[in-house]
């Protein structure tokens, strides 16, 4: 299983996304390395589909899909319990595993 964690060196959350996906993958006891995927250009957002930074996907898949077709350099925004913010929180990771694990997608 491949967990990307993609980002571009211009947003200064992807950091905190980092550690906040290497703490639920540890709670979650999965033995999965995070692969960093950084994204330098337009012409690669549009290639790997990016949603912005961060972006977390697990099996090629983006934790938090979106239907759109732009794709480009920018700071992705997480509706948390705390509010807005430039990463998902520890539990949101969590839950996202979660239902992987339950459509047997994990």
């Amino acid at each position: 299983m491949d967990i990307e964690l993609l980002y571009f060196d211009g947003c200064p959350s992807w950091q905190s996304a980092l550690e906040n996906l290497k703490i639920a993958i540890a709670e979650e006891k999965l033995n999965e390395q995070i692969h960093l995927v950084k994204i330098d250009n337009p012409e690669q957002a549009v290639k790997e589909r990016f949603f912005e930074s961060p972006s977390i996907r697990i099996g090629k898949t983006d934790l938090w899909p979106e239907d759109r077709e732009d794709y480009f350099l920018g700071c992705r925004v997480y509706q948390t319990p705390e509010g807005l913010k430039g990463w998902p929180t520890v539990e949101m990771i969590q839950q996202k595993i979660f239902a992987k694990k339950q459509r047997g997608t994990l």
